[in-house]
């Protein structure tokens, strides 16, 4: 439907993190393991598929095994087991089972710069469990569908059942928004009594910030709202109650952040996508497992995720998914086009044709302010789609998306041989080394030096001390 192509350009804004305010909570009973495992077993499942499977290092395992038993220890409640599993995506992202189960993805772990920063995270995870919040949060899920149902029915009035709804909605919001400031706080305290610095909270949120920031694509969004609306915290909101909750254990410099095993474990992590599920090179976009390869419009950011290949051009005026239908053989490309996957598409425009030898076809659609230019391509037993939107659809913008699906082709076996992840490399710092001739080393396709910094907790005045380690992204 439209609606899921207006949903590409928030898609590519990035996702909410949890990480880690402390204060003395009242903590409510053990959960009935029991009574959660078998939907704890299917979450599990859906999020391996997800997040692109477990990623397996024994080094960070281990590493992570330590702080989680070293957490803990020093928790309200140390009776509890736990299981971390590291998640082979590129995400930045964090969350927890009621089973106990912890997840932390790889592109999170990449980010952080010492264990007392993961350790918060890990600790921010922990405390929904010892909390209960996914329970907590289910009844008041409930809670608000029942008063839409409840309005509606009694009062025959849908407009009144909607307005209940969306009261409920934010109310929902707001409880959810509390649940993650409990767990800031419960994180930061546990983080705190097991040893560690508990600033690494507030230096792995302000690295997640930065990080942020070079991925902007510049939207226009009200930041208010999405603070309202948001079921997590924004990123500023979180930063400033991790330097109150800090600020109760100690100066800076409290506690341990065992930067060096932190660093020695993470050597060599993927970092970006892995090249089995396909991954990104500037606007180029390559499947070295499936053997396809394509480009993007001109001032394009690619992102591959899960379910699509999405991306949106420089001002957030154009935008892309690519993604994988099954069509049957027998039904043209072109009639797919007009089948109705998609609302108003003009059935006159639809036309077949062949690209690099591949059948494809062409159609537009609109909606609402957008213009919408499709493409289906059929590769061996799969169709790939590719949908462009456009407020503007000038010709200039036309002949690009044009192009850009004329770039779709088979990749050759020297390419798929030559595909390999890229990597975190720790490197140490010799005499002479600066933040740009490091930043240039980078093998990234833009913004090197922003993206060193954010890698790196560093700021633009800052100098590098000789003999200090550093990470850098290589091929």
């Amino acid at each position: 439907m439209v609606t899921a192509l207006v949903a590409v350009t928030l898609a590519a804004l990035g996702a909410c993190t949890r990480v880690p305010e402390t204060r003395q909570v009242s903590l409510p009973p053990a959960p009935d393991i029991s009574q959660t495992q078998t939907a704890s077993d299917r979450e599990h499942q859906r999020i391996l598929a997800s997040y692109g499977g477990e990623y397996r290092d024994p080094k960070l395992e281990a590493l992570l095994n330590k702080t989680v038993d070293r957490l803990v220890a020093a928790s309200e409640r140390p009776d509890l087991k736990y299981r971390i599993v590291i998640l082979n995506s590129p995400a930045i992202n964090a969350f927890s089972l009621p089973n106990g189960q912890l997840y932390v993805t790889r592109g999170l772990i990449a980010l952080a710069n010492d264990t007392s920063e993961i350790g918060s995270v890990l600790a921010h995870e922990m405390a929904h469990v010892i909390a209960r919040h996914a329970a907590l949060r289910e009844d008041k899920a409930r809670q608000s569908i029942m008063i839409s149902s409840v309005v509606t029915d009694v009062l025959g009035d849908p407009q009144v059942g909607a307005l209940a709804l969306a009261k409920s909605k934010l109310a929902l919001a707001s409880f959810s928004r509390a649940q993650e400031f409990e767990a800031d706080g419960i994180g930061v305290g546990i983080a705190a009594r097991a040893g560690y610095d508990p600033y690494g909270a507030v230096r792995y949120l302000n690295s997640m910030q930065r990080n942020a920031s070079v991925r902007s694509t510049g939207s226009s969004t009200d930041q208010y709202y999405v603070e309202f609306m948001s079921s997590h915290p924004t990123t500023p909101a979180r930063i400033r109650n991790a330097i109150a909750n800090a600020r109760q254990f100690g100066a800076p410099g409290t506690g341990e952040r065992d930067r060096a095993a932190f660093l020695a474990a993470l050597n060599g992590i993927v970092y970006g996508e892995d090249p089995s599920e396909g991954f990104v090179r500037g606007r180029r976009f390559l499947h070295p497992k499936l053997g396809f390869t394509f480009e993007a419009p001109p001032n394009f950011t690619l992102e591959n995720t899960a379910e699509a290949v999405l991306g949106v051009r420089d001002g957030g005026g154009q935008a892309m998914r690519v993604d994988v239908v099954r069509v049957p053989a027998e039904q043209s490309l072109s009639d797919y086009l007009r089948s109705g996957w998609m609302d108003k598409v003009n059935a006159a425009s639809a036309e077949n044709f062949e690209i690099n030898g591949f059948p494809a076809a062409g159609a537009t659609a609109t909606g609402g302010e957008w213009t919408f230019r499709l493409y289906a391509v059929r590769f061996g037993s799969e169709v790939y789609r590719f949908i462009f939107a456009a407020k503007q659809l000038t010709p200039a913008a036309e002949r690009s998306f044009r192009a850009s699906i004329g770039t779709f082709r088979r990749m050759t076996l020297k390419e798929i041989r030559d595909a390999k992840p890229l990597k975190v490399s720790i490197v140490t710092v010799h005499a002479g080394d600066t933040i740009d001739s490091l930043a240039q080393r980078m093998a990234l396709p833009d913004h090197k030096r922003e993206r060193f910094l954010a890698l790196n907790e560093l700021s633009a005045n800052d100098t590098l001390k000789p003999g200090s380690q550093v990470k850098l992204v290589i091929e």
